[in-house]
């Protein structure tokens, strides 16, 4: 969704750890060749080891990080609490599956040589299998984060029972919304913000019920 993983979700993502001195290394590149995102075809299936990628939390969250500001490994780690060492590994990741992109090296604090790293765009059009277990991770650990008083977060449950028709309507229409507002133009002097949103079946209903069985006496569920 982001540029950030994908619409895939309405069509068929934190321990610290001790800090420490960032590693000096080349810049990353793939190590093979990379899917050009399509926006016209749907996107694109992803390999194997894509899918592996977008499977983390801490990935996607260096992802949006990254997303309209180029970030070195140090800067990164900062703003994930994590050591950059760990924080190379997931970002080689990236950069090897084509979602992260090495920039020009350029001069950090002490004049030390520092790569910038920027978010491709390409895990929004990459169809994967739902990464929920990363999803989650990665919006609860932002959400932490929102100041307590910010009365403006939005936040909906909503409990469903429509024929297989209407749901399919229902998944639609999210996923045309959501595609419309990721294709207008980024401002970036305006506020970022984030939305998660997941459909999934209602594992509330009590086991092996059937839904006539749970109406109430005149039939009226609750």
């Amino acid at each position: 969704m982001q540029h950030d993983p994908s619409p895939s979700a309405f069509r068929p993502d934190v321990g610290a750890t001790p800090r420490g001195p960032a590693p000096t290394h080349q810049p990353l590149r793939p190590r093979g060749p990379v899917a050009t995102p399509d926006p016209h075809d749907g996107g694109f299936e992803a390999s194997d080891a894509e899918a592996r990628a977008l499977a983390s939390g801490v990935r996607l969250r260096i992802l949006r990080l990254a997303l309209d500001e180029p970030l070195t490994n140090r800067e990164l780690a900062a703003a994930l609490d994590l050591n950059p060492a760990t924080v190379l590994h997931h970002v080689r990741t990236l950069v090897d599956t084509g979602f992260l992109e090495a920039l020009e090296p350029r001069r950090g604090r002490r004049g030390a040589r520092e790569i910038p790293y920027r978010a491709t765009g390409r895990s929004w059009y990459a169809r994967t299998p739902v990464t929920s277990k990363g999803m989650l991770e990665a919006f609860v650990a932002e959400m932490a984060q929102v100041p307590a008083d910010r009365a403006d977060v939005t936040m909906t449950r909503l409990g469903l029972r429509l024929p297989p028709a209407e749901l399919e309507e229902f998944r639609t229409r999210l996923g045309e919304l959501v595609e419309e507002f990721h294709g207008r133009a980024r401002d970036l002097s305006a506020e970022p913000w984030s939305l998660f949103l997941a459909l999934h079946p209602d594992t509330s209903a009590l086991p092996g019920t059937a839904p006539e069985d749970r109406a109430g006496p005149e039939g009226a569920g609750a």
